[in-house]
């Protein structure tokens, strides 16, 4: 049973998106915050209490070249799969530089996936469709 907890939209100096929420799952509450600039994302993705944890960061490819975005661990060695994988996925989607932060305490990473995964679609802002696109 999913259960939403304090959304929060706010918006510093109309030049940073912040946005913020929680949810619980198995009597666990998974945090992130957000950020949005208008070259890069960050997103802190966190157990219990909001924390930096393993830091990923993805660059998307050009949009003329296909393929994956590029991405590497900055900070940590726990959680690497999901830190890389979120970023990449933040990084396609929005087509900016993107840090993700992974804090995971008791919960398993593979676990953890799919709460994580939910909280990243309520969280993030849609893109306007841009004018050509075929998604």
């Amino acid at each position: 049973m999913c259960e939403a907890i304090n959304r929060q939209w706010v918006s510093v100096m109309e030049r940073a998106k912040i946005v913020k929420d929680e949810i619980v799952e198995q009597n666990v509450h998974f945090l992130a915050v957000y950020l949005e600039t208008k070259n890069s994302c960050l997103i802190l993705l966190s157990e219990n209490e909001d924390r930096l944890g393993t830091l990923a960061v993805a660059v998307p490819k050009p949009a003329d070249l296909p393929g994956l975005p590029s991405s590497s661990v900055l900070l940590g060695d726990r959680n690497v799969i999901s830190a890389r994988m979120f970023a990449e996925y933040l990084a396609s989607k929005k087509r900016k530089i993107a840090l993700v932060s992974i804090y995971l305490e008791t919960i398993n990473e593979m676990q953890a996936q799919s709460f994580f995964k939910r909280l990243m679609e309520r969280i993030i802002p849609a893109e306007p469709e841009r004018e050509g696109s075929l998604t």
